[in-house]
C-alpha cells in the first residue's frame, strides 16, 4: 500500500474509533441502563477501540519505515577500506550480499553443506567487516569475535526491538562506535538567575554546578538460536528475516526490562529505578474516580498530583508510562465535571491521551498493587540509552553437527540511565500501604 494510502486508511479508522470512545463514554453516562448492562457495552466498545489501534499503529509504521527506507544513505561511518569507484553504499549493498550467502550455506562438506562457493575476493571483503577482536579502532572493529552484520540488517533488527517494549521508543538512544566507559554531563542551573549591573560595575560570578553520569556497555546475547540443516538447505528459507525476528524477540524483552526495572549493578539502571517518589495513591481529598484505599486504585486527583509534581519546564513535551492494566483502569476515570481522562487522537499519527499528555505502555513496570509503584510521569526523553552501534554473529558449525543444526549468537551492547542532575525530570506514583 502507497504511502499516502497508509495515511489515508489510518485517518479513517481513526475518526470511527474517536467516535467509538465518544459513544462509550455516552453509554457510562445512560442512566436508563443498569450498571451492569453499561459497563459491558462500554467495555466492547473500548475492545474496538483497542483493536483499532493496533490496526492504525502497523499501517502508521509501514508508512514511516517505508519513507525512512526511501531516506536511507550510506552510514557516515562506513568508509572502511573503500575500493576505487566504489561507493560505500555499493560495498554495504554487497557485504550484505556476501554475509548472506555465508551465513546459510558456508561450512565443511562432511556436515552436508554445499558451500557458499565465495570467491578471494568475498572472502577478503568478510574478513575487512570481520570482528576480529583487535580493537583496531575502526568503526567496524570491536570485540567478541564473530562477523558484524550488515547496516541494513542491523537498522532493520533495531526496529524489530521496538515491538517488544516502549522504552526504545520514548527514550533518546545515544550511539557510539565503540564500547569503552563514556561520561555524560549534566547541570543543575535552577538556582542562578541573570543579574542587573550598573554602568562600570563588576559582575557577579556564577558557577555551574555540573556533574556526570557514566554510561558502560553491558553486553547482551541472543543465546543460541539453532536451524537445522535441511532447513538452511532449502531454498526458499530466508535465513536475514528468521535471524532478525529471533534476535530483536530475545534481546528486546530483555533491553526493555533492564531499561525500566534494572538496578544499575551489572546492568544498566532502569527509569523506574532511578526515577523519584512522587505522590502517593489517595493521598489528596476529593478523588473522583474512586480511590477508596489508595492501594488498589487509581483516582483523577491522582494524576494531577503527580503532574504537578513535576517542574512546569518538564511537564512540556512529558508523558505517562504505565502497564496496560493500569490504562484500562485510568481509561474509566472522569473529572469532577463528567469529562473522561482519556481521549483517543484523531488526527494522523495523534497520540491518546490522559489529561492532555501522551502515554506509553510497558508492561515491565508494577500493576496496581498494595505498594506498588504503577505511574511514572515526566520527561521520558531524559532516560539515555547508550548503544554500541555494532552488532556480530557467531555462527556454529560443528557444535550441533551430530544432530544435524546450526547454532547462530547475537550480540550487542547497551547500558541506559537517567540524566538528573537534582531537578527530577521523572517521577512516580506509588500506591498506597493496604
Amino acid at each position: 500500500m502507497p504511502i499516502q494510502g497508509s495515511y489515508a486508511k489510518a485517518r479513517e479508522l481513526r475518526e470511527k474509533r474517536f467516535k467509538l470512545a465518544k459513544d462509550a463514554n455516552d453509554i457510562l453516562d445512560n442512566q436508563s441502563l443498569n450498571k451492569e448492562e453499561r459497563n459491558a457495552k462500554a467495555r466492547q466498545m473500548l475492545d474496538e477501540c483497542d483493536a483499532l489501534k493496533a490496526e492504525i499503529d502497523v499501517l502508521e509504521r509501514a508508512a514511516v519505515a517505508d519513507e525512512e527506507t526511501r531516506q536511507t544513505g550510506a552510514p557516515p561511518a562506513g568508509r572502511v577500506g573503500v575500493d576505487a569507484g566504489v561507493t560505500d553504499k555499493e560495498k554495504q549493498e554487497r557485504y550484505r550480499k556476501v554475509w548472506a550467502r555465508s551465513m546459510k550455506y558456508d561450512g565443511p562438506r562432511e556436515y552436508g553443506f554445499r558451500g557458499a562457493n565465495l570467491t578471494d575476493e568475498e572472502r577478503a571483503l568478510l574478513r575487512e567487516f570481520r570482528d576480529m577482536g583487535t580493537g583496531g579502532g575502526n568503526a567496524l572493529q570491536g570485540t567478541g569475535g564473530g562477523y558484524f552484520v550488515p547496516v541494513g540488517f542491523v537498522n532493520e533488527v533495531e526496529n524489530a526491538l521496538k515491538y517488544y517494549g516502549d522504552m526504545l521508543n520514548t527514550s533518546t538512544i545515544m550511539e557510539t562506535s565503540t564500547g569503552q566507559s563514556l561520561p555524560y554531563p549534566t547541570n543543575n542551573d535552577t538556582g542562578t538567575t541573570g543579574e542587573l549591573i550598573g554602568e562600570g560595575q563588576q559582575v557577579s560570578e556564577g558557577d555551574l554546578s555540573l556533574g556526570n553520569v557514566v554510561f558502560g556497555a553491558y553486553k547482551y546475547s541472543t543465546k543460541m538460536v539453532k536451524v537445522s540443516i535441511e532447513l538452511l538447505q532449502d531454498s526458499a528459507f530466508d535465513l536475514e528475516s528468521f535471524l532478525k525476528d529471533q534476535f530483536a524477540i530475545r534481546i528486546g524483552r530483555i533491553l526493555n526490562n533492564h531499561f525500566t526495572v534494572g538496578t544499575g549493578t551489572n546492568q544498566p539502571k532502569g527509569i523506574l529505578v532511578a526515577a523519584t517518589a512522587g505522590p502517593v495513591a489517595g493521598g489528596s481529598s476529593g478523588n473522583d474516580g474512586g480511590s477508596e484505599t489508595g492501594g488498589t486504585s487509581i483516582g483523577s486527583d491522582d494524576l494531577i498530583e503527580l503532574e504537578h509534581s513535576i517542574d512546569p519546564l518538564y511537564r512540556r513535551g512529558a508523558k505517562y508510562m504505565m502497564h496496560d492494566s493500569t490504562l484500562k483502569q485510568i481509561k474509566k476515570l472522569k473529572d469532577k465535571y463528567g469529562r473522561p481522562l482519556w481521549l483517543p487522537g484523531l488526527a494522523v499519527n495523534d497520540p491518546d491521551t490522559i489529561n492532555g499528555y501522551g502515554y506509553s505502555i510497558n508492561n515491565d513496570l508494577p500493576a496496581i498493587a498494595v505498594n506498588a509503584k504503577t505511574v511514572l510521569f515526566g520527561k521520558l526523553d531524559k532516560y539515555i540509552i547508550r548503544r554500541v552501534k555494532e552488532l556480530s554473529v557467531l555462527r556454529l558449525v560443528e557444535r550441533y553437527a551430530d544432530y544435524g543444526q546450526v547454532a547462530f549468537i547475537g550480540f550487542a551492547r547497551y547500558d541506559g540511565n537517567l540524566l538528573d542532575a537534582g531537578t527530577h525530570p521523572v517521577k512516580y506514583l506509588t500506591q498506597a500501604a493496604a
